[in-house]
C-alpha cells in the first residue's frame, strides 16, 4: 500500500508495507523544500536569542551562525523532521500502533542535497472478527456450603488464635510444628563452623535453618524426637546475603532440644468476642455467609473462564511478535524468581530453561490474545477504552 500524505507545512511521500504479523514497514521521503524550510526556521529562532561577540542580539549573519552552531542545528532539524513526519504518517494512515515507532536516529542523516529518506517498523493492533456474542452457552455451577466446610474453617480459626505449647515427652515432630534446636553449620571453604543455639525452626516444606533455605525441611524433621540429631547438606543460593557463603555447599546438623505444636484456642467468650459474635451458632452462620459469598464468586469466575475459553477457541488471528516476546520474557523472569524463592537451585532452573521458555511463551500468547479479544468486545458493546489505557495495559503486562 502506497500513499501520499500532505499537511500545511510539508508534502511527504509515505509508503506503507506489510512487514510480518501485526507489523507495518513505513517508508518516508521528505522533500528538500521541507528540509530547507525547517532549517531556516531553526536559524531564525537561534538568531533571535544568540549572543555573538561584535553583533547586536538578533543581528548575527547566518554564515556565522552556521559555522558556530551548524552541527547542533542540523541535529535539531533532523529530530524535528523525524518526529513530525513519523507522527503524521501514523495518524494520516490510521495505523493503530501498540508502541512508539523504533526509529534509529543515529543512523539517519540529512543529505547535503535532495530529499531525506528513512524507514521504520511499527507493531499494530491485530485485525480480526469476533464470534457471535449472543447465545453463548455457559453453565453456572451451584455450590452449597457444607457443615464440614464450616467445621474446617472454625478449626483453622482456632489454630490461628492458638498458642505454641510443648509436646509431651516421646512425641514426634509433625508438619507445621516448631523445633527448638542447637544447629551447627559447616560451610565449604570456611574453617570455623557456625553454631546457633536454641534457634527456632518451623517445620515446613521449604523452611530455613539459620537463614539458609532448606528444601523439603519437613521431610527431614517430621518423625524426630527430642534428643535426635538430623543432618543434611544444601547449596547456599547465589542471592544469599552473606557473600562468602554464596554458591557453597553447607553441611547442617540439627540437635532437637524441644518440640512445640500449635495448641488451638478454645471456643469461649473471649474467642467469640474476637469475631464480634455472641455464641458459636452466630459464628457458624457468619462463616456460612462468608463461604457462600466466596463460592458465588468462584461460580462467576468459572463462568468468566468458560466465556474466555469460548472466545479463544473461536477467534483466530496473529499476534505482534515483539510484544509476545517481551511478555514471555517477563513471565519467565517471574517464574524463575518464584522458583528460586521456593528453594529451587539455579542449576536446576538452567536445566529446565527450555521448558520454562515454552511455557512462558504459551502463557504470553494466551494473555495477549485474551486482552485483544476482550478489548474488541468492549468496543463492540460500546464500553469506552482509550488507546492510552490499551497501551498502558500492554506495558503493565510487560513490566509485571
Amino acid at each position: 500500500m502506497e500513499q501520499k500524505t500532505e499537511s500545511a507545512t510539508e508534502k511527504n511521500i509515505v509508503k506503507i508495507e506489510e512487514a510480518g504479523p501485526c507489523k507495518k514497514k513505513v517508508s518516508i521521503e521528505i522533500p528538500r523544500e521541507t528540509i530547507d524550510s525547517v532549517t531556516n526556521e531553526q536559524f531564525k529562532t537561534l538568531r533571535k536569542d544568540a549572543e555573538i561577540p561584535g553583533f547586536r542580539k538578533g543581528r548575527a549573519p547566518k554564515r556565522l551562525l552556521e559555522k558556530r552552531f551548524g552541527k547542533d542545528i542540523s541535529e535539531q532539524v533532523k529530530l524535528k523532521l523525524l518526529a513530525d513526519s513519523s507522527d503524521a504518517a501514523v495518524k494520516d494512515n490510521k495505523l493503530d500502533v501498540l508502541k512508539e515507532p523504533d526509529i534509529e536516529h543515529d543512523k539517519i542523516e540529512i543529505p547535503a542535497e535532495g530529499a531525506m529518506k528513512f524507514e521504520f517498523e511499527v507493531e499494530v493492533r491485530p485485525e480480526f472478527e469476533l464470534p457471535e456474542l449472543e447465545g453463548i452457552a455457559v453453565t453456572r455451577t451451584k455450590h452449597e456450603v457444607t457443615d464440614e466446610q464450616i467445621d474446617a474453617q472454625i478449626e483453622q480459626l482456632c489454630k490461628w488464635s492458638g498458642i505454641w505449647a510443648p509436646r509431651e515427652q516421646g512425641e514426634e515432630v509433625e508438619a507445621n510444628d516448631q523445633v527448638i534446636a542447637d544447629v551447627v553449620m559447616k560451610v565449604e571453604g570456611v574453617e570455623e563452623d557456625e553454631k546457633i543455639n536454641n534457634t527456632e525452626i518451623f517445620v515446613r516444606p521449604n523452611g530455613f535453618v539459620g537463614n539458609i533455605p532448606v528444601p523439603e525441611l519437613d521431610k527431614l524433621l517430621v518423625g524426630a524426637k527430642v534428643g535426635d540429631i538430623k543432618e543434611t547438606s544444601v547449596e547456599v543460593p547465589k542471592t544469599y546475603f552473606r557473600e562468602e557463603y554464596r554458591g557453597k555447599k553447607v553441611e547442617i546438623r540439627i540437635d532437637v532440644e524441644d518440640i512445640k505444636w500449635i495448641k488451638p484456642a478454645q471456643i469461649n467468650p473471649e474467642f467469640l468476642s474476637r469475631y464480634s459474635v455472641g455464641n458459636e451458632e452466630e459464628l457458624r452462620e457468619r462463616i456460612r455467609e462468608s463461604l457462600q459469598s466466596q463460592l458465588e464468586q468462584q461460580a462467576r469466575s468459572e463462568m468468566s473462564e468458560n466465556i474466555y475459553k469460548y472466545m479463544l477457541d473461536n477467534t483466530n488471528f496473529d499476534l505482534p511478535l515483539n510484544i509476545v516476546a517481551d511478555q514471555a520474557e517477563s513471565i519467565l523472569r517471574r517464574q524463575q524468581i518464584n522458583l528460586m524463592q521456593k528453594g529451587v537451585q539455579r542449576e536446576m532452573l538452567e536445566q529446565q530453561l527450555e521448558q520454562l521458555q515454552a511455557q512462558s511463551e504459551e502463557q504470553a500468547r494466551e494473555q495477549l490474545k485474551t486482552f485483544f479479544i476482550m478489548d474488541k468486545v468492549a468496543e463492540k458493546l460500546g464500553i469506552e477504552v482509550t488507546p492510552e489505557e490499551v497501551n498502558g495495559h500492554i506495558a503493565q503486562l510487560a513490566l509485571q
